[in-house]
């Protein structure tokens, strides 16, 4: 910035000497380490055949674990449920990583209003590179694994705009639906021309990372630990390879949002307010804890049709009344997973609250995460009680679905589980 000419700004980026060397080191690094080719040529090597009979996470880290169905599981189907996880919760990966390209790009043109931040942009453009990438790894192992196993789709969909729901099992309708695509859209157009906006979406991104670091680093760690490397499953390797780029994803989330911050004017009480409205709606998203997917804070009874779906098929070879027995005992009485997710959640809600000290413009509400710390292990069962009555109707039309003797091509078999089950075939 040319100080002896005119400028809209008292403060340059490039004064701020400490925060200017931690994003030229964050961005070099990140240049170093790109894994995008190695996410690439993992991905287009994939073949579900070859690690089908292996576990792709730590075990602890499977759909449904410490459920009743999880214990009376065969150790086929905990490999597959283990691998269902994986596909779960990358799948809810892609729906992040879909809004933060779009959303990196209207934060940097917001930034890029301003003299000197140039370094910014440019770490912003790799990221965005980045994220594009990781979003080929997920869907081509998730997508070739449900149509392998199941013939549709469960967890993964077709690429969408980056103004839906973030979370993609929600409790929401068209309305809320609408009213998401209305403020995401409103939050885009703010953050491409307001500089504090935009360096303070980092913050919420930064948020939704570290919710994000919890698990990532474990499924990271499988593969890094694993004692195999070279015949590692191509899942475990991408886990891997993902959790190395977004550590500096989350590094420039942290810089941006606390310390380039100190560059720009006060916050106007409109400036607040909207970085105020994105933490909330942070909250808002995160404000449930989920069994079904430890480590992913999706609302529990959108689930129910998907998990359904996976007890009625050739794996687990429950029967409607059957599936519906056992989903009441994993949703609807405590158990031991509730208390595990449970735990997660708090573990998360701290974290944010931590993340978010220290940054004046923060309401008490975002400062304590009052939203989040509503969740109880009894609203949660209060909240599937109901849901499931309405799900136990709604499900009489899966049924025509299942009657057709759909087949999936598979070895797994639901045999170990046979004794637990009603057999009563409808």
């Amino acid at each position: 910035m040319n100080q002896n000419l005119y400028q809209k700004q008292e403060k340059s980026l490039l004064d701020d000497k400490i925060t200017t060397k931690k994003l030229e080191i964050n961005l070099k690094r990140n240049r170093e380490q790109d894994n995008g080719d190695e996410l690439d040529k993992l991905a287009s090597e994939f073949v579900f055949e070859d690690c089908r009979d292996e576990l792709w996470n730590p075990e602890k880290y499977s759909l449904l674990y410490a459920t009743p169905l999880w214990h009376e599981s065969s150790p086929s189907q905990k490999i597959l449920l283990n691998q269902l996880y994986w596909v779960a919760y990358y799948s809810q990966i892609i729906s992040a990583e879909i809004a933060t390209i779009f959303l990196n790009q209207t934060s940097a043109a917001g930034l890029y209003s301003l003299e000197d931040f140039r370094l910014v942009c440019d770490t912003l453009d790799l990221e965005s590179m980045q994220e594009r990438g990781h979003i080929n790894a997920f869907k081509t192992i998730s997508e070739q694994v449900e149509e392998k196993l199941f013939g549709e789709r469960l967890f993964t969909y077709p690429m969408k705009n980056f103004a839906t729901e973030t979370m993609i099992f929600q409790n929401t309708n068209r309305v809320k639906e609408f009213w998401k695509w209305m403020q995401l859209n409103a939050f885009s157009f703010l953050s491409s021309n307001n500089a504090f906006i935009a360096c303070q979406y980092f913050t919420v991104r930064g948020l939704r990372t570290l919710k994000g670091k919890i698990v990532q680093h474990e499924l990271g760690q499988f593969y890094d630990k694993h004692h195999d490397k070279v015949n590692a499953p191509i899942p475990s390797k991408i886990s891997y390879h993902h959790f190395l780029d977004e550590s500096y994803h989350f590094n420039s989330s942290s810089i941006i949002g606390h310390d380039v911050i100190h560059t720009l004017k006060k916050p106007t009480k409109f400036e607040a307010h909207i970085a105020n409205m994105g933490i909330t709606g942070c909250q808002k998203d995160h404000q449930h804890f989920n069994i079904s997917v430890n480590g992913i804070f999706w609302y529990e009874p959108a689930l129910f049709p998907v998990i359904y779906k996976v007890l009625r098929s050739p794996y687990f070879e429950f029967d409607h009344v059957g599936a519906l027995q056992m989903m009441e005992k994993c949703f609807l009485m405590e158990n031991q997973a509730m208390h595990l997710a449970y735990d997660t959640h708090n573990i998360a809600s701290k974290s944010y609250q931590q993340y978010v000290d220290g940054l004046p413009y923060i309401s008490k509400t975002n400062r304590e995460m009052k939203l989040m710390k509503k969740t109880t292990i009894e609203k949660y069962l209060r909240t599937n009680k109901h849901a499931f009555k309405k799900f136990e109707v709604e499900s009489e039309r899966y049924l025509h679905h299942f009657i057709q003797g759909r087949k999936a091509p598979s070895t797994i078999s639901g045999k170990g589980m046979q004794p637990q089950r009603n057999t009563q075939q409808l």
